[in-house]
């Protein structure tokens, strides 16, 4: 009798280990995130971040395990990677690389040639058009050699025409004119010959003068055997002035040119205070930029500006404005994430 009382002690325990196991399992599986639900669809879901940011813990948390992209929004401007002409610091942006090598992420480079955070070295004198070439060339060149082979993709030249699509009268543009833009796509591309060389801008998802005078740069650009392989529309988007809706149609006109394309810096603004009637209409925006990406098949990926309101932009650029993240300042998933969520799904 003992033996058999020791028998079906046995047998019941099994059953019970065996009844525990799937629970166990089910208990250690995470939903997917934003970017295991882009990956089926061969695409990434990115954030920007920012140097200050990574000493908070929860947020470099989320960071690091919502996202499979990343993109330093101010570590590898000009300002900060070249202070004094000819010295270079590449503290900030080598911190966030690794930072997203340790989490398995690409980087999208920010930017080498911008109007915009310039060193007073640079903008505090006039030059002539072989200085300024020689300034540009080794400025792009010594970067992107820093940080070839951990950069999958770079905003080479940022923000290069105006609204009317005329060329915006940078210090570039007004020195070396319109071919220093082929001249930078070049010498990037000579630096790090697998990196994917993007023109990036904002105001440019819909069709319009500005994303006219892109497509038509981007045609002769590639006709010219340019290395050009990506158009990045930044989707600065703000509820008070209607969603752009000849995105998914302005996205397959540069596939058909043979360019990848992406959206780049994604937020969505509205006036404050936010209410819910607002933050419906702004899950609405997420959800149809993100299915019109899906729609185009070259559209590669989708990076928001930061993810969470904590740390946008938005509010000291735009008084009276801000909420345009998927996260709230506490780091809550607000309607636009499940939003996302169902347009990836």
């Amino acid at each position: 009798m003992r033996k058999n009382r020791l028998g079906l002690a046995g047998a019941l325990a099994a059953v019970l280990v065996a009844a525990a196991v799937p629970a166990a399992q089910a208990q250690d599986r995470h939903p997917p995130t934003l970017a295991d639900l882009a990956e089926r669809h061969g695409r990434y879901f990115g954030s920007a971040t920012d140097n200050p940011e990574l000493t908070d813990e929860p947020y470099t948390a989320l960071l690091g395990s919502e996202f499979d992209q990343i993109t330093p929004g101010n570590g590898m401007k000009w300002y900060a990677t070249e202070p004094r002409q000819g010295v270079f610091d590449f503290t900030q942006g080598d911190e966030i690389v690794d930072l997203a090598r340790a989490h398995h992420q690409k980087v999208r480079g920010h930017t080498l040639v911008w109007h915009s955070q310039l060193p007073d070295w640079l903008t505090g004198r006039e030059w002539t058009a072989p200085e300024l070439r020689a300034v540009l060339k080794k400025h792009i060149q010594t970067e992107v050699r820093h940080y070839r082979g951990k950069i999958y993709a770079w905003d080479v030249v940022n923000e290069a025409f105006n609204e009317d699509g005329t060329y915006r009268e940078t210090i570039f543009y007004k020195t070396l004119g319109p071919g220093y833009i082929a001249d930078a796509l070049r010498w990037a591309h000579q630096a790090d010959p697998g990196a994917r060389l993007y023109l990036n801008d904002y105001n440019v998802e819909a069709v319009g003068p500005k994303s006219d005078a892109y497509h038509r740069l981007a045609k002769e650009l590639k006709a010219q055997g340019v290395p050009l392989h990506g158009f990045g529309l930044q989707t600065h988007l703000a509820l008070q002035y209607g969603y752009p809706t000849t995105l998914e149609d302005n996205l397959r006109r540069f596939a058909r040119l043979g360019l990848d394309t992406a959206l780049t810096e994604v937020d969505v603004r509205m006036e404050l205070p936010a209410t819910e009637e607002k933050l419906g209409r702004q899950a609405d925006w997420y959800r149809d930029m993100t299915e019109a990406c899906l729609a185009v098949r070259r559209c590669v990926g989708i990076t928001v500006w930061d993810y969470t309101d904590k740390y946008s932009w938005i509010p000291a650029f735009f008084p009276g404005e801000g909420a345009a993240l998927p996260w709230d300042e506490e780091l809550r998933p607000k309607p636009a994430y499940f939003a996302l969520r169902r347009a990836l799904g």
